[in-house]
């Protein structure tokens, strides 16, 4: 919880963020990739390699929510989405400059549109701009486990299964970076260079009590596909491993029980 006199900065499209988010929040698209080249080769790690190059971008919220619109296919439990993994070719307005501190707002920011075309299963993948390195850094894991799995021909999997597994290998992305011995995964942080903590090496303490509150987050969402789904999905994991319950998920379309 913030105190009353926490002093906010106003995005323009109507978020307000405080100093200790901002010390860490990810603005353009440039801004973003070194974050999400680390986190392909998180995959990697994994022996979980995302064979196509696929472009990511940071959009505004009227981008993004335009972006869902013209998705066929798409399940969004959340009052806001905040990330989506593109099928469909269209034109995206990105943003190209971060925008600079004007007063208490944030002003200046320069967008260009940009046209996506369709080379695989998958266009693109679309990031909210304006968020913490590790919120951004967990939307990216869940987006790219949705591209994963359609470059993967993983087909007409039911919500609780693909939101389950894909919000599994985002918290274990955050789990890799707030608890670094947890699992033995690497930790993608020396990667991004983002925040001022980051480029320390290590991670501020206001940054691993924002990993541990999104850890939380998606451990206790109350939903069907995106809260029962991922307790599901952690469990086979656990269980099971992996590996195992994705080739399991492929062969059945569900998790081992």
């Amino acid at each position: 919880m913030e105190s009353w006199n926490t002093r906010y900065y106003s995005l323009e499209d109507g978020r307000s963020l405080c100093l200790e988010c901002m010390e860490s929040a990810i603005m353009d698209t440039g801004d973003c990739q070194p974050l999400y080249h680390a986190i392909r080769d998180y995959y990697e790690g994994m022996n979980m390699k995302l064979d196509q190059q696929i472009p990511m971008l940071l959009v505004e919220r009227q981008a993004l929510n335009e972006a869902i619109v013209g998705e066929k296919n798409g399940y969004h439990h959340m009052p806001e989405t905040r990330g989506l993994c593109l099928s469909e070719e269209q034109t995206v307005t990105s943003i190209l400059r971060r925008p600079r501190i004007g007063g208490n707002r944030l002003v200046g920011m320069r967008t260009q549109p940009q046209k996506l075309t369709r080379k695989c299963e998958v266009t693109a993948i679309l990031v909210l701009y304006g968020l913490p390195r590790l919120l951004t850094g967990a939307i990216l894991a869940h987006e790219l486990m949705h591209g994963w799995l359609r470059l993967k021909g993983y087909r007409n999997l039911n919500p609780e299964v693909e939101e389950g597994i894909c919000q599994v290998l985002s918290y274990m992305w955050l789990e890799s970076e707030v608890l670094p011995d947890y699992r033995n995964m690497p930790s993608t942080s020396s990667a991004s260079t983002s925040s001022s903590s980051s480029k320390k090496g290590g991670k501020s303490e206001v940054e691993k009590k924002l990993g541990e509150f999104f850890m939380h987050q998606i451990a206790h969402d109350a939903s069907p596909a995106y809260g029962e789904g991922f307790r599901i999905a952690n469990a086979a994991v656990n269980k099971y491993g992996l590996r195992r319950t994705l080739e399991h998920i492929r062969l059945t379309g569900n998790f081992p029980l």
